[in-house]
């Protein structure tokens, strides 16, 4: 069985797998094509991406890859504990500019699913955490964009207790009244 939590954002979800546990550990099936089709999530997940965050504060987004190569990804922690973001970023819908957060750790689970035309990132809040997620594209260099973390027109929480760890693209990523969104809101999601 799975749990399906709505987020204050239209499309972005937070999928729970249930898990069996006994003496040795547990055993999750962390996605089944047949069973989200059936739950009306019919994605074709293509490339499956896995990071190691040494520091906790370490900062990767907001990313997002834009069409004809946009990504849709269901975001899960492997080991660790970190903050998981969505923004969405589609011209014209009612939520532009708005986020959802919520934290994804080994121990409980959860995943977030993100569509294509949000904005995807995540702080860590442990040592040597895990973030492994599934695409629904292929990487394409040529379509790979950024927005900035800290926007304030944004005014995510990150709970940071420090200076974040950061890339050097995300730290020179434009901010989103600065930013030209290739993604358009298409009606109800």
């Amino acid at each position: 069985m799975l749990e399906i939590e709505k987020t204050a954002l239209p499309g972005v979800l937070i999928l729970t797998p249930r898990r069996f546990g006994d003496s040795r550990g547990f055993f999750s099936e962390s996605w089944n094509r047949a069973r989200m089709a059936e739950q009306g999530l019919d994605y074709d997940f293509v490339q499956d991406n896995h990071s190691l965050s040494q520091t906790p504060g370490t900062v990767r987004g907001l990313h997002f890859q834009s069409p004809p190569h946009a990504q849709d990804k269901l975001v899960r922690c492997g080991r660790g504990r970190l903050f998981d973001v969505a923004v969405d970023i589609r011209r014209g819908s009612p939520t532009y500019g708005e986020w959802t957060g919520v934290e994804l750790s080994f121990e409980n689970g959860r995943q977030l699913l993100v569509p294509a035309g949000f904005l995807h990132g995540f702080v860590t809040r442990e040592p040597d955490t895990e973030i492994v997620y599934k695409c629904s594209d292929y990487y394409a260099p040529d379509c790979d964009g950024a927005v900035r973390f800290d926007d304030p027109d944004i005014g995510i929480d990150w709970g940071l207790t420090g200076e974040p760890v950061l890339s050097d693209k995300d730290a020179a990523a434009p901010l989103l009244k600065a930013f030209d969104s290739p993604f358009t809101w298409e009606g109800a999601a």
